[in-house]
């Protein structure tokens, strides 16, 4: 009998309460009332103990956290909503882009002889970012918005499968994800330095919206620094979330990092839970990685649609030389005053 009255006590929401507060253990004449039926909140039973689950609502219980409604919210609403606009809006410019100023073509008309941009690590580098990068969006956005895309078209079955696999790939992808970033970080991280030139290439908008304007850069202009920077420091944000994700409730970044910003004067909560600390983790993740691959379809149109001879930088390395000179005009100014004085050979 006393087995079955526990039995039928963890079938109601009272038994969560019982388990966190020991010293709340009714007895048997209390058991016998829940088992016929009368449960809190009235959510089974005839009775109701409305300030107890007011009490519990205002976070004073375990029994629900608060944060979970909230995180839930977000995530399934302005998170998902916000996402699919900014993807659907920088291809939307992008399209236009295209319809108004058609691509980029080399204007003075290619010159028969190349000169190397990026040698094999350095491409090497960059296509482990970015084909890690690709595999990471790829399956994070089917976590977000698979359900309502995939389902309806290869049902519920075929989606499990898919999304498990993706959610493998995801996590071990991750790792190559980073160590790309490390790669591209120590090779360019000289290169992209900002300097003065870069005032110049902003004020004219790179010559991107007018034919003829070719503003000075060196090897790589303000456009693909800001790239540069917004790949390493939201690769790094999404590489530490990430981890939090990875190896949940063992990290505290969050409250760490509002520890930090509170030197501010900013007030931020520092006494997060384990638990809250993983819903803001993957808060995070999706909004930074939401902002980066918007920034990286703009990088990918440039790169390859949008300019023509600039997929060859990282295809073959080997670029034309009047359009390095038409986009790079100092750094191909260094490369050769480097092959002149015998410090580098002239790429042909």
């Amino acid at each position: 009998m006393k087995g079955l009255r526990f039995h039928l006590i963890a079938l109601t929401v009272l038994a969560a309460i019982l388990s966190l507060a020991p010293q709340m253990v009714p007895g048997a004449g209390e058991a016998l009332a829940q088992a016929q039926g009368q449960v809190p909140g009235d959510a089974l039973g005839n009775s109701s103990d409305s300030e107890l689950w007011r009490a519990v609502r205002a976070g004073e219980g375990n029994l629900i956290q608060a944060e979970g409604s909230t995180w839930r919210a977000l995530r399934n609403g302005p998170l998902s909503t916000y996402g699919v606009w900014a993807i659907a809006g920088m291809l939307f410019l992008l399209a236009a882009f295209f319809l108004f100023r058609g691509r980029i073509k080399i204007e003075h008309g290619a010159a028969g002889t190349t000169i190397e941009r990026f040698n094999l690590i350095e491409r090497c580098g960059h296509w482990l970012t970015a084909g890690s990068f690709i595999i990471l969006a790829i399956t994070g956005l089917n976590v977000l918005y698979g359900r309502y895309i995939l389902i309806p078209v290869i049902g519920k079955d075929a989606f499990a499968v898919i999304t498990l696999a993706g959610k493998w790939l995801h996590n071990w992808v991750a790792f190559a994800f980073m160590a790309g970033l490390v790669i591209i970080f120590v090779m360019w991280v000289v290169h992209n330095i900002p300097s003065r030139h870069d005032l110049k290439w902003i004020a004219q908008a790179g010559g991107l919206f007018s034919k003829g304007v070719h503003p000075p850069a060196k090897k790589f202009n303000a456009g693909q620094k800001l790239v540069f920077w917004i790949t390493i420091l939201g690769g790094l944000s999404l590489s530490l979330s990430g981890w939090a994700l990875l190896d949940p409730f063992t990290t505290s970044m969050f409250a760490d990092t509002f520890a930090l910003l509170n030197v501010f004067g900013l007030g931020l909560p520092t006494d997060l839970t384990p638990m809250q600390e993983q819903q803001m983790a993957q808060l995070w993740h999706s909004v930074v990685s939401m902002f980066m691959i918007a920034v990286i379809l703009a990088h990918i149109y440039i790169g390859s649609l949008g300019m023509e001879g600039a997929f060859d930088a990282m295809g073959t390395g080997q670029v034309d030389l009047n359009w390095a000179k038409e986009h790079h005009s100092l750094w191909v100014e260094e490369v050769q005053s480097q092959s002149a004085s015998g410090k580098h050979a002239p790429a042909e």
